[in-house]
């Protein structure tokens, strides 16, 4: 409990932060008045249907990334394994360049069909890649990544082409594909929260299953554990949250690699604690990236995918370093 305290702590900050920086810097105190419903008109305006939405959006989001970024470390057992390593991303991507090339009527499913297609996108992509790896009851971690590339690279290639032949929406599909489409109003978050519960909550449950896994398959199956049914749930569970963030905030790069390994230099390799903590850390760092994507080239907005990739490349260079010179991995 003493780890959490902290982490909750420095979350609250960086949610406050994110609610005060803007064109219109809002005071503590205004935001307090705000939330009350004490504020002025203007203030609650901005808060409530501009401010507030989108920081419960990146938090969501970085919990996501974190949580299932810890995940697929643990199942994967390697700590530079991140959400997108079977796939997710190029698939969500396809589905929401193939979407991006219909003129949808402004309507509810008309503003919701870019990220509906991205998730369906997402989750058919894993379910192929689960499909091609099996091997009679067992799904073996090196089938999985490696079908994962497979499928990650005709996705990704796929989705060049339409791009390439769809010229009116290649700026909107790089913004995407850049982590620059949050949406404004609450229909992003609301759709999202319900598929992140139930992905998260399933990790937060297979904590131990994690620490098992560490020990191999074979040992995991020695000490009582149901090695396949616990892959299968992991894998589902942090698809599923992955799949749900990156249809509604678009691809960003790096948090679920960078943020569960930083928590687990500092804190251990305890799944049991680290998935919680990486599912704070994640939207703590997702926090902070989208403030500096608002203010870093005001008043225009950089995509907070540049941002967490400007500051996760050079980090994942060092871990490679220091898995060589020290013999790691």
């Amino acid at each position: 409990m003493r780890h959490f305290v902290p982490a909750l702590l420095v979350l609250l900050l960086a949610l406050l932060f994110s609610l005060a920086v803007g064109s219109t810097w809002i005071p503590l105190e205004k935001i307090f008045a705000a939330l009350q419903g004490n504020g002025t008109n203007l203030t609650e305006n901005i808060l409530w249907n501009i401010r507030l939405p989108r920081t419960a959006l990146i938090a969501l989001t970085g919990m996501a990334l974190g949580g299932s970024g810890a995940a697929y470390q643990g199942l994967f057992r390697n700590p530079l394994a991140d959400p997108f390593l079977i796939g997710i991303a190029s698939g969500a991507g396809l589905g929401a360049v193939v979407s991006m090339t219909v003129k949808w009527p402004y309507s509810f499913w008309g503003l919701m069909a870019i990220p509906l297609s991205a998730f369906i996108g997402a989750l058919l992509t894993v379910s192929l890649v689960y499909f091609l790896a099996r091997v009679g009851q067992t799904t073996p971690v090196t089938n999985l990544i490696l079908a994962g590339v497979a499928v990650s690279s005709f996705a990704t290639s796929l989705m060049s082409f339409i791009m390439l032949r769809s010229d009116g929406e290649l700026r909107r599909a790089m913004s995407w594909l850049m982590g620059g489409s949050i949406q404004p109003g609450w229909t992003s978050t609301l759709a999202m929260l319900p598929y992140l519960i139930v992905g998260l909550g399933a990790l937060l449950l297979h904590g131990h299953a994690l620490n098992l896994m560490q020990f191999g398959d074979e040992q995991a199956q020695q000490l009582g554990l149901n090695v396949q049914r616990a892959k299968r749930i992991i894998l589902i569970a942090s698809s599923l949250a992955t799949a749900a963030a990156v249809s509604f905030a678009g691809i960003i790069g790096f948090v679920g690699l960078v943020v569960p390994h930083v928590i687990r230099l500092w804190f251990g390799g305890d799944y049991r604690r680290l998935i919680p903590l990486s599912i704070l850390g994640g939207a703590t760092a997702l926090l902070v990236s989208d403030v500096i994507a608002r203010v870093a080239l005001a008043p225009q907005e950089l995509p907070v995918g540049i941002i967490t990739a400007l500051a996760g490349a050079p980090f994942f260079l060092w871990v490679l370093r220091r898995a060589k010179t020290q013999g790691l991995w």
